[in-house]
């Protein structure tokens, strides 16, 4: 049997190196003997559920129509009384249309991102708006420059909304631990949480509004006003309820990175003795302490807040619409760097959203040193020009992971020395490109 970099079996990814205690390693040492995670082989997708686009399999992807396609993205918490009979309603209406990406529905509403045409993208948002249950979502749209940033459509009823518990496996003191983060404290997911009641998830910040409250976290313990001298005593907590990895190409200024690798993993807030020194909740006020949350489109924030509202935390706020809803109204103000996307683009400037804004690539924040994982190489720390993730060339690895054009070169796009030898390797990709299925590798040899 194969074995990823010696040690992982096939299929399962190359664990991920903490970052926040071994910053970067060399690229002669292999992740996998220091640091295991084990992800769950996820089921194949039910083919009821997947709908085929209009091109051909034997047509060229996208050419020559990449400028005209776009990436949608909206959600919202309602009751569904028959979630099946809304799947067979969308799939009704896509049928036909040029649509890939992932659209999910249960009873307590609709998640989607997805990409296509600007026409039939767009028309299909517009359709869902037309019910009355959606008419007031929030829908994002940022341009898909290389066409299609899905490989296919889902659509299909998902139990969770957003993915929900995991076991991760953690090395300490020269033992492996099982660490059962209970975020979301059951299996079940998210399906428990009062989520359709809006008066327990955080309070909606407007992008305006956020712009405002970061500022006046920097102007803590100064005058209020010139006018009345008085100093605010109010205590302010910016909460990332991202992955550590989103947080190293971008983020807001002043926001902890977080000490997880998967949404599932957060546990800010509901930390056991064993993981409250890496909490920034442990400890704090929850009744006179402002907890200002943050994730790319808001869905993550309106889960957690659920859960930390259970817990007793009374001031939470989110930024309503996310970090790209922001970046479309207030350009790259208190944002260093790119945003992570869950798509094939992977990481996106704010002009994607704000055109003629800004990166503020070179506008690091002070807090940038040699052991800080932002904006550097994983393998070399060396400081990265472009903000954008890679998979590791060894498919039995596949790690996503941020490194510079040099140790693309000298390690033939992996991720460590180990790698290189692997039996399945995939060759290197440059610019935007991303890897395909294995065969499409297998069949060319």
């Amino acid at each position: 049997m194969a074995m990823a970099c010696g040690r992982v079996a096939p299929l399962l990814p190359c664990p991920v190196r903490p970052l926040h205690r071994l910053p970067f390693v060399s690229p002669f040492f292999c992740s996998s003997s220091s640091f295991p995670r084990i992800f769950p082989i996820r089921p194949a997708s039910r083919t009821a559920w997947i709908v085929a686009s209009r091109r051909s399999p034997d047509q060229e992807p996208d050419a020559g129509r990449g400028d005209d396609f776009v990436v949608v993205s909206f959600y919202k918490f309602v009751v569904i009384e028959n979630p099946q009979a809304e799947v067979a309603r969308h799939l009704a209406f896509l049928q036909g249309r040029d649509i890939h990406g992932r659209i999910y529905v249960n009873e307590q509403g609709i998640n989607a991102q997805y990409s296509g045409p600007n026409e039939d993208a767009l028309a299909y948002a517009d359709w869902v708006k037309e019910d009355q249950r959606f008419s007031d979502i929030l829908v994002q749209v940022s341009a898909a420059s290389h066409g299609h940033a899905f490989p296919r459509l889902k659509l299909r009823y998902k139990p969770s909304l957003v993915q929900a518990s995991h076991i991760y496996y953690y090395r300490a003191m020269a033992l492996f631990v099982i660490v059962q983060f209970w975020l979301l404290h059951l299996e079940g997911g998210v399906s428990h949480l009062p989520l359709v009641d809006p008066s327990m998830r955080a309070y909606p910040l407007t992008p305006s509004d956020w712009r405002k409250r970061l500022q006046s976290m920097n102007n803590v313990g100064r005058p209020t006003s010139e006018s009345d001298g008085q100093v605010s005593d109010r205590k302010y907590l910016l909460l990332d309820v991202r992955n550590g990895y989103e947080w190293d190409v971008g983020h807001f200024q002043g926001a902890q990175r977080p000490n997880v690798d998967s949404f599932r993993s957060t546990s800010f807030g509901l930390s056991e003795q064993e993981v409250a020194s890496s909490d920034p909740l442990a400890g704090i006020d929850k009744e006179h302490t402002d907890i200002l949350m943050y994730c790319t489109g808001g869905i993550r924030c309106d889960v957690y807040s659920t859960i930390l509202r259970q817990k007793g935390f009374q001031n939470l706020y989110t930024l309503s619409g996310g970090v790209s809803n922001y970046l479309k109204n207030e350009g790259s103000a208190e944002w260093v760097g790119n945003l992570f996307v869950f798509d094939g683009r992977l990481s996106v400037p704010p002009s994607t959203y704000k055109p003629g804004t800004n990166t503020n690539a070179t506008a690091r924040p002070n807090m940038v040193h040699q052991n800080n994982p932002f904006a550097r190489c994983y393998i070399c720390a060396s400081e990265l020009l472009e903000f954008r993730h890679r998979n590791c060339a060894n498919l039995d690895c596949n790690w996503l992971f941020l490194s510079c054009s040099s140790c693309v070169t000298q390690l033939s796009g992996c991720c460590c020395l180990r790698c290189t030898s692997a039996p399945r390797l995939r060759p290197v990709l440059r610019g935007h490109q991303r890897y395909q299925k294995w065969h499409m590798y297998r069949d060319g040899e």
